[in-house]
């Protein structure tokens, strides 16, 4: 401790003294309401003691007694405006507190950004961005490599697979593969033989009873239908 906080008392810095300033508000603040309820219930009893005198016909004490209560009444609305201005002088030192933290708070806040500016390397930064970029393009060529491989290795056998399942198709319509989709099934074929010698034989007959010279319209439809297969 040196001379001049020996001799003037310790210096407070702005936040301590805001800091007892409140502590005093609010202690007269409290003050004041204290003395406030007293005064109110002074004012009921003044107000009972009025009745009373007035009931016995004491009007002089009634007069004396009403004075008191108007006074007692001017005193409790000056106690109400002066908690008023109290209060209204500490909300402002409240204010002006939390503006002081956060100026702090900020005041804080810039020496750690500004640090970390300092400190900060920027080519350094620059540098680890490129190299991640060319990192990173890299793992995604040997990527797509390794998805071609797997295609490839899927994709084997697929020929095969597509033909037995071609085959199986056919077998359960009654067309054999080995007939190469030209040759018509023999079912069909033996159908078509029977046909052609039905119209044969009627075209030997003499046409068979129509002066068209047509067949039936539906075993032309079928011979049609034979005779695509066929091709």
């Amino acid at each position: 401790m040196n001379i001049l906080e020996w001799a003037f008392g310790k210096r407070m810095t702005p936040a301590e003294r805001l800091r007892k300033n409140q502590r005093m508000l609010d202690k007269a603040i409290r003050e004041l309401d204290q003395v406030r309820v007293k005064l109110e219930k002074q004012e009921k009893t003044l107000t009972t003691q009025i009745k009373q005198s007035a009931q016995k016909g004491q009007m002089g004490a009634a007069k004396i007694q009403a004075k008191d209560l108007v006074r007692t009444r001017r005193y409790i609305e000056k106690f109400y405006g002066m908690r008023s201005q109290l209060q209204k002088i500490s909300l402002r030192m409240q204010t002006h507190r939390t503006n002081e933290q956060m100026m702090q708070s900020m005041k804080g806040a810039t020496m750690a950004l500004g640090s970390m500016n300092r400190t900060m390397n920027l080519p350094a930064l620059q540098r680890i961005a490129m190299e991640f970029e060319r990192e990173n393009d890299i793992m995604e060529q040997r990527q797509e490599m390794m998805d071609d491989a797997i295609d490839d290795a899927m994709d084997t056998g697929l020929e095969e697979e597509g033909d037995e399942v071609v085959e199986q198709v056919l077998e359960e319509i009654g067309v054999d593969l080995n007939q190469k989709f030209g040759e018509t099934p023999t079912g069909l074929q033996s159908q078509s033989d029977k046909l052609a010698e039905g119209r044969v034989a009627q075209a030997i007959g003499g046409g068979g009873g129509g002066g068209g010279g047509g067949g039936d319209p539906g075993d032309d439809d079928l011979q049609a239908r034979l005779d695509s297969l066929g091709k």
